[in-house]
């Protein structure tokens, strides 16, 4: 930060949350720095600048300190925030020594009724990269479900995902990567999302009448859950990381191409 940074840059970069969550806290007039509130994401902070949010000190990164990147494997009865109101179990509250002490925040949800890959990091310009559209990554599930309407209707339905469908409420998806893998359950789907849409493949599936027993992301990227047991958190290895990077356009630390 000798040449200063962007307000929300510093906050995401100091563990503070995800840079788009800082434009909102910043936005609603929660930030202040030296005693003003901010008023915009792009503000410059230097070295010894006093930032606050919500009242509270906000302790800025003095130099580029090795970022932490965590997978998690989230089990179905734990949400994927930060903090719950209700007091729930969170992704957070499963992150071991030495990483608990760290300011860690995840990347992106899972449903509470959903499982599998979380990410959870202090790398804020990472997460950045994560969550933005621009840089979306791919992410595939794998959902068990029950066709309500019969085993004569998975074709079609299977098809018409393939095709890209319009959803009750009127979006329109792209085409979605589907095939059935072999399940003694009953009948698994292996699903390739190209597009971050809200809960989008429940909703995909009340449309065509399946009913969703279990779901589980299994992949983001190319970053694979493998074998990591449900509630368990691992540190990425030195490959993953580069490999993660790369995918969202940053390598060996350094922008390749600016993000807004």
């Amino acid at each position: 930060m000798a040449e200063g940074s962007r307000l929300n840059k510093a906050l995401a970069d100091a563990g503070v949350c995800s840079r788009r969550r800082a434009d909102e806290l910043i936005f609603s007039g929660r930030v202040r720095v030296n005693g003003v509130v901010a008023e915009s994401p792009g503000q410059r902070v230097m070295p010894g600048d006093a930032v606050m949010l919500d009242g509270r000190p906000v302790k800025l990164k003095a130099g580029r300190a090795e970022p932490c990147l965590l997978m998690l494997n989230k089990p179905v009865p734990v949400v994927s925030t930060a903090s719950d109101p209700e007091g729930r179990e969170t992704v957070l509250d499963l992150v071991p020594e030495p990483w608990r002490r760290k300011r860690l925040f995840p990347v992106g949800r899972l449903e509470f009724f959903s499982e599998g890959l979380m990410l959870l990091t202090d790398d804020g310009e990472l997460a950045h990269r994560l969550t933005h559209p621009r840089w979306h990554l791919s992410k595939v599930y794998h959902v068990l479900v029950r066709p309500e309407r019969g085993e004569a209707s998975v074709s079609a339905a299977l098809s018409l995902m393939r095709r890209g469908m319009t959803l009750a409420e009127g979006d329109r998806l792209a085409p979605v990567d589907v095939r059935v893998l072999p399940s003694s359950r009953g009948l698994l789907l292996e699903m390739v999302l190209h597009q971050g849409l809200n809960r989008q493949i429940r909703r995909m599936c009340r449309d065509v009448d399946f009913t969703v027993l279990r779901l589980k992301r299994v992949q983001e990227g190319p970053l694979n859950l493998g074998g990591l047991a449900p509630g368990r958190a691992r540190p990425l290895s030195a490959a993953e990381v580069t490999a993660l990077r790369r995918a969202v356009g940053l390598e060996s630390g350094s922008e390749k191409n600016g993000a807004s």
